[in-house]
């Protein structure tokens, strides 16, 4: 089966975001969840946010980074939020990426280098009336647009954390759904095939 990093969002990594990893390990799937926060878990995306800009975007996405340095290279890059800063970075610069799984947001694929990989599929998955994700579309549907092994994923809603089962913001239909497509990703032929 696939390996998997998975980074959390700016609440931490909650027992929402380890109830994902176990799904996708109960159905074979090796997943790793660095906790890029020391342990640290916030009540509101304000909080989580506030800890963030105090630490830095920059020095978050090297912690992540970082955590990959121990982990072998053919492996799935996953985050949420803004987990996807350093899963975007790994899937795009380092090498033998399988794929990238991008929940809720999408950073402009300039931002880490000329081009994303080939043979690196990629998936966006985030609520279409999200106003988080408002800044990130254009970035999503440009991947969408450029790269031929990319998806993006809209589901109806304006909630931004929806996959995370222990937040208010969950929605069981959509994160049902997007936990799907994930697991048919994690066992596609391009996944498997590696990069």
């Amino acid at each position: 089966m696939t390996e998997v990093v998975l980074f959390h969002h700016s609440q931490g990594l909650t027992s929402g975001v380890a109830a994902f990893a176990d799904e996708l390990r109960a159905v074979g799937h090796t997943v790793h969840t660095p906790d890029l926060f020391d342990g640290r878990t916030f009540a509101s995306l304000e909080e989580g946010q506030g800890y963030v800009e105090r630490i830095g975007f920059g020095e978050l996405t090297e912690r992540g980074v970082r955590a990959a340095d121990h982990l072998p290279q053919d492996v799935v890059y996953a985050g949420f939020s803004l987990g996807v800063l350093p899963a975007q970075k790994l899937a795009q610069t380092r090498a033998g990426a399988r794929g990238a799984l991008l929940f809720h947001a999408c950073i402009p694929v300039s931002e880490f280098g000329p081009a994303w990989p080939a043979r690196v599929p990629v998936q966006v998955h985030a609520k279409e009336a999200d106003p988080f994700f408002a800044e990130d579309i254009g970035a999503a549907r440009a991947f969408v647009s450029d790269c031929a092994d990319a998806e993006l994923f809209l589901y109806p809603g304006d909630q931004h954390l929806f996959a995370d089962g222990s937040l208010p913001s969950h929605d069981p239909d959509a994160a049902g759904l997007l936990t799907r497509r994930t697991i048919e990703f994690l066992g596609s032929r391009e996944v498997l095939g590696g990069a």
